[in-house]
């Protein structure tokens, strides 16, 4: 039954998972694949829009997942598996953290999931940069065909964004004019037909 293969997977994820949302997406992507939920160019899609919504990733991303495949109550039951054990863990480990944060053991863990949690991110990073980019087929992995105007506009966003971080321009600044942008574009690529590249426009 879908409802309960949803909240069981998700289950699983947000129990085995440390470091956050994009910690959890390499698991989320192992499952989704599995159960032939998502391709993984949809998950892409998906990972986009959670991180474009308000709330945590993760949350997010398993309603998407859960709304797509089981309807609103499919996305009921993948957020609730999601959230339910970190809200249990937190619970306890709040309840007992205090007694126990000067023990070595204790500290011990703390050192050693924080290397884990980077590789996580990182591999996540990777496999996100290969659905965008690659294309897989019988011969191997080859590089999407990427217009001019494509490598222009990455590498203006990449520099916008330094730009942004060096100068803490306000999140909520950065999320308005992020939206604004996104829709002037979404109509103008609408406007002119104009679906993949923007060579066209930035001719």
């Amino acid at each position: 039954m879908i409802i309960l293969d949803l909240f069981l997977t998700f289950l699983k994820i947000g129990a085995f998972t440390f470091g956050g949302g994009y910690a959890m997406l390499p698991l989320i992507q192992e499952e989704v694949a599995r159960h032939g939920w998502l391709t993984q160019a949809q998950l892409v899609d998906f990972v986009a829009v959670s991180e474009s919504t308000p709330g945590p990733f993760a949350i997010n991303i398993a309603t998407f997942v859960g709304v797509r495949t089981g309807g609103l109550f499919g996305a009921f039951c993948s957020t609730f598996g999601v959230v339910l054990p970190s809200f249990v863990i937190i619970l306890i480990v709040a309840k007992f953290y205090e007694k126990f944060s000067n023990s070595r053991v204790v500290k011990g863990i703390m050192s050693g999931l924080k290397p884990a949690v980077v590789g996580l991110i990182t591999a996540a990073f990777l496999s996100i940069l290969k659905t965008v980019f690659c294309i897989e087929n019988a011969s191997g992995v080859s590089l999407h065909d990427i217009s001019d105007g494509e490598i222009w506009l990455l590498l203006a966003i990449f520099i916008a964004s330094a730009v942004f971080a060096f100068k803490k321009v306000h999140p909520i600044i950065l999320i308005l004019a992020s939206a604004a942008i996104g829709i002037a574009a979404g109509y103008l690529l609408n406007m002119f037909g104009i679906y993949s590249g923007f060579d066209q426009l930035l001719s």
